[in-house]
């Protein structure tokens, strides 16, 4: 169904400016859409249409319109004032109104343009601007700090200069002093020499050297005195002679010995020297682990976890590497024949369940249960195998030497389950 054009419209005009009325008919105002050039207007509101091609350009950045609950109104600025005959043009046909139409989207696209144009300049300007801004801000800091540096070492500068100056002062007065002491002995030694010279007594004379003999003691006597006094002063007393006790550990493992558990610390100082052992001889695969990887306890419990991620094949793996650390850990063998039984590799479960029953020696009441897994996993394969003789000669054979109680918990259990 094609639109309904709209003609019962009313339009008021005046010299600069044309005032158009649209009637909305019941139609939302969110539904309209206004398209609008220097010579063309357009606003479909479905199913109504209105179209206008414009007597005169009219500035179509600031007209403005305004929608109501029940019509639409234009104010539409005149280019060139005047006034108009009519809205639109008379004697219009169909291939100039689809060039207006047509000439009308490409001036709206160039305008879009140009406005995107513009406001990525002005926005790169207002960047440009802000990076100005900020630099300067960031110069007047970076001068703000050289300016205090330069202060802190002209005031620096000028402190040692004065310490310096004082030193110097310092010395100057000590020589000085030096100088006048030396004068003033020379003065004393001449006048003494002059009195020994006039006088003629031999007691005089004597008296006079005696003088000199007892001062020269004094003197040396006063210097050895404060020579020791200094040497005192300086030097520390000595220290008070004793002996220092000390008393060294027998323990290997850094477990406080409240809480040692010393058949465990024995049993994982045993494991780290067979670990140690075996990384000591040279095996390629162990050249590249971590730390942590050459722990079989670590190993064991990584092939744990991919056991319960049903990742059968890297649990072996990690299983296989814990093995060639230490080959004396049941558990290793008997959760390597669990992923072997998993993956149908009967005759492997087999070897790693015999191996683990080997291990798992003297038969006490602590193994029993890990027993037990052993023997329940080698039936399952000898049952999957249909190798029934083997398997009742095999558990006939470890029964002997396991305890009765052992036996009927192997008869009581149907399922497999890992340690």
């Amino acid at each position: 169904m094609p639109p309904l054009q709209i003609k019962d419209y009313s339009w008021q005009q005046t010299e600069s400016a044309v005032y158009l009325s649209l009637p909305l008919r019941g139609v939302r105002p969110g539904n309209a859409d206004i398209f609008c050039t220097e010579n063309y207007l357009k606003v479909n509101y479905s199913p109504f249409i209105f179209e206008a091609f414009l007597y005169a350009p009219i500035d179509d950045i600031n007209s403005k319109a305004k929608i109501g609950n029940d019509a639409i109104v234009f104010t539409l600025f005149k280019k060139e004032i005047g006034m108009w005959e009519a809205l639109s043009l008379a004697s219009v046909d169909k291939e100039m109104m689809q060039r207006i139409r047509e000439k009308s989207v490409l001036q709206a696209q160039a305008k879009a343009k140009e406005l995107t144009e513009a406001k990525a300049v002005a926005k790169r300007e207002d960047e440009r601007y802000a990076l100005k801004i900020m630099m300067e801000i960031e110069e007047n800091e970076r001068k703000k700090i050289e300016d205090l540096k330069e202060n802190e070492r002209q005031k620096a500068t000028k402190e040692l200069e004065a310490w310096k100056e004082q030193q110097k002062n310092a010395v100057e007065e000590e020589e000085e002093e030096e100088k006048i002491k030396e004068v003033k002995m020379c003065q004393q030694k001449k006048q003494i020499e002059k009195e020994i010279k006039k006088s003629q007594d031999k007691k005089t004379i004597n008296h006079i050297k005696s003088m000199k003999s007892k001062n020269s003691t004094k003197g040396k006597n006063a210097k050895i005195i404060f020579s020791e006094k200094l040497k005192d002063d300086c030097v520390p007393a000595p220290r008070s002679t004793g002996n220092i006790k000390i008393q060294f550990t027998p323990r290997v493992f850094p477990t406080a010995l409240r809480e040692s558990q010393v058949a465990e610390e024995e049993e994982w100082l045993h494991k780290q020297a067979e670990a140690r052992r075996i990384m000591n001889e040279d095996i390629p695969e162990l050249h590249d682990l971590k730390e942590e990887e050459k722990n079989p306890e670590w190993l064991k419990d990584k092939g744990n976890k991919l056991f319960g991620t049903e990742n059968y094949l890297a649990a072996i793996n990690a299983y296989n590497l814990a093995i060639r650390l230490n080959n004396k850990i049941p558990s290793l063998y008997l959760n390597r024949a669990a992923c072997h039984l998993k993956l149908k590799n009967l005759h492997k479960t087999i070897e790693d369940s015999s191996k683990a029953l080997e291990l798992l020696t003297p038969h006490v009441a602590d193994n029993a249960n890990a027993r037990m897994k052993a023997h329940v996993r080698r039936g399952t394969a000898f049952c999957q195998l249909e190798l029934y003789v083997e398997d009742q000669r095999k558990n006939t054979t470890s029964n002997q030497k396991e305890p009765r109680k052992h036996n009927q918990e192997l008869a009581g259990s149907t399922t497999s389950e890992k340690s």
